[in-house]
C-alpha cells in the first residue's frame, strides 16, 4: 500500500450531518461536513485518549470526540478541551491536532489525498472526461472484495483472461485460432495503458444487444493511474461506448473497497441503468470468484514466481510503477503495522501535508519502507518496456 496518491473514500450522498469512519489503507479516517457542507477527511484517533472521532458527532465547523468532548475542526486543529472550562481554545497545547487530509468532491464521489506532498507534486484524481457531458449517461455500483487490490489492478490490466472468466467476452478458447494479439500500449503521467482487438460475439442480454449484434472485432482496452485507480474501454462499434472508471481503495492488505462509474453513449434511456449496473455487478462476480482464490493472495515478491506471457506486458509495467513508487519512499511498511497491531500499544497515523510544517505531534506517522538513494525528486512516471 502507498501513501501520497488520491483515494476514494465514499460517495458524496452518504455523507450528511453525522460523522463517517472509513478503513483506508489499514487506518481509520474519519469524514464529516461542516456547518458550510464542506467534507473534511481527519485520522480518527482522539490524541487525548485513543477514542474514536467518528463515535461521535458534528458541532459547528469541529468533530467532537464522544470520550471527552475535545473537538476538531476540518485542519485537524483541537479548538476545545472542555475539561478545561471557559477559553480552553486558548489552552491548546503545541502538539493539539491530528492529521488532516485534503478532499475533493469529485463525479459523486469523496477523494481524500493520503500523503504529505504539497499540492503541486501531488498526483492526479482520476479523470472522468464524459462524466456530465452531452450524450453520456452514467451509473455508480460499488462493492467490497477480499483480495489484494495489486491483484484487482493486474486483472483489469490482463487481456487474456477475458475469454476463459466472462463467457460474453470471448469464446471460452473453443476457436482454433485464439490468441491475444499485439496490444497498442498508453503511457500517462502516473500509468500505463493498451488497447488492443479482441473477437467477441454479439452481447446476449435482448436489450444490451441492441448496442453490439454482431460477431468480430470489438475494440477495448484498460489502464491504471496510480497504484489502485484504473479506466477501461470498451468500444461496442465504432460509435457506441461504453467507458468504466474504476476507484480501488485499500482497505487493507486483503481487503478492497471499489467504487464503479460506468459511463455510456449508448441505450441512454434511465430505465437502462439497472440493466447495465446488473450486468456489471455481473461480470465483477466472475472476476471476484476467480482473484479471491489466488495463491498468494499478494503478488509475489519476485517475477521468478510466475511464468509471466507477453500479454501480461502491462502488468509488467504496472509492477514497474509500483517499484518506481517505493524507490521513492511511498511504500507503508506493513510488516511494522502487524508488529504494532500484535503488540497492541501503538497506533500510527497516516502522514498529511501538515507533518512538513512541524515535528510537533502527538501520533508516530506510519512507518515507510525505506526510499533508495537513487531516487530524485517526484517526477511523474518515466517510460519502461517490459521484458520478460
Amino acid at each position: 500500500m502507498y501513501i501520497n496518491f488520491w483515494y476514494a473514500a465514499d460517495w458524496s450522498h452518504n455523507l450528511a450531518a453525522t460523522p463517517r469512519k472509513v478503513r483506508m489503507l489499514g487506518h481509520d479516517i474519519v469524514l464529516f461536513r461542516d456547518s458550510k457542507g464542506q467534507a473534511h477527511a481527519l485520522s480518527d484517533t482522539c490524541i487525548h485518549r485513543g477514542a474514536s472521532l467518528a463515535a461521535g458527532k458534528v458541532k459547528g465547523d469541529c468533530v467532537a470526540c464522544p470520550y471527552h468532548g475535545w473537538q476538531y475542526n476540518g485542519d485537524g486543529h483541537v479548538r476545545k478541551i472542555p475539561s478545561l472550562g471557559p477559553g480552553s481554545e486558548k489552552q491548546v497545547p503545541q502538539r493539539g491536532r491530528i492529521d488532516a487530509y485534503p478532499v475533493e468532491e469529485r463525479y459523486g464521489l469523496i477523494h481524500v489525498f493520503l500523503g504529505d506532498l504539497p499540492a503541486a507534486e501531488r498526483p492526479p484524481i482520476l479523470e472522468v472526461p464524459e462524466y456530465g457531458q452531452t450524450g453520456w449517461r452514467h451509473t455508480i455500483v460499488d462493492y467490497s472484495w477480499e483480495s489484494n487490490y495489486e491483484r484487482n489492478i493486474e486483472n483489469g490490466l490482463d487481456p487474456a483472461h477475458n475469454e476463459f472468466v466472462h463467457p460474453t467476452h470471448g469464446y471460452s478458447g473453443e476457436k482454433d485460432d485464439y490468441k491475444v494479439g499485439e496490444p497498442t500500449i498508453e503511457t500517462t503521467p502516473w500509468g500505463f495503458g493498451f488497447m488492443l482487438n479482441f473477437q467477441a460475439p454479439p452481447i446476449r442480454n435482448p436489450v444490451m444487444r441492441w448496442a453490439r449484434n454482431y460477431d468480430g472485432d470489438l475494440e477495448a482496452g484498460s489502464g491504471h493511474v496510480g497504484p489502485s485507480n484504473m479506466w477501461t474501454k470498451i468500444h461496442l462499434t465504432p460509435t457506441r461506448w461504453i467507458h468504466q472508471y474504476i476507484f480501488e481503495t485499500p482497505i487493507d492488505e486483503y481487503h478492497t473497497k471499489i467504487f464503479l462509474i460506468c459511463m455510456r453513449n449508448v441505450l441512454l434511456p434511465k430505465w437502462v441503468d439497472k440493466i447495465v449496473n446488473k450486468r456489471n455487478f455481473a461480470i465483477a462476480e466472475q472476476d471476484r470468484a476467480v482473484i479471491e482464490r489466488l495463491k498468494p493472495m499478494k503478488t509475489p515478491n519476485s517475477r521468478a514466481r510466475e511464468l509471466l506471457m507477453p500479454a501480461d506486458k502491462v502488468i509488467f509495467l504496472y509492477r514497474d510503477s509500483l517499484d518506481e513508487w517505493t524507490r521513492r519512499g511511498w511504500q507503508i511498511d506493513t510488516e511494522a503495522l502487524r508488529q504494532a497491531a500484535a503488540r497492541g500499544d501503538t497506533m500510527y497515523a497516516l502522514p498529511s501535508p501538515g507533518r512538513r510544517e512541524t515535528r510537533a505531534w502527538v501520533l508516530e506517522a506510519v512507518p515507510l519502507l525505506p526510499a533508495s538513494p537513487v531516487e530524485t525528486g517526484n517526477a511523474p512516471l518515466r517510460a519502461v518496456q517490459a521484458t520478460g
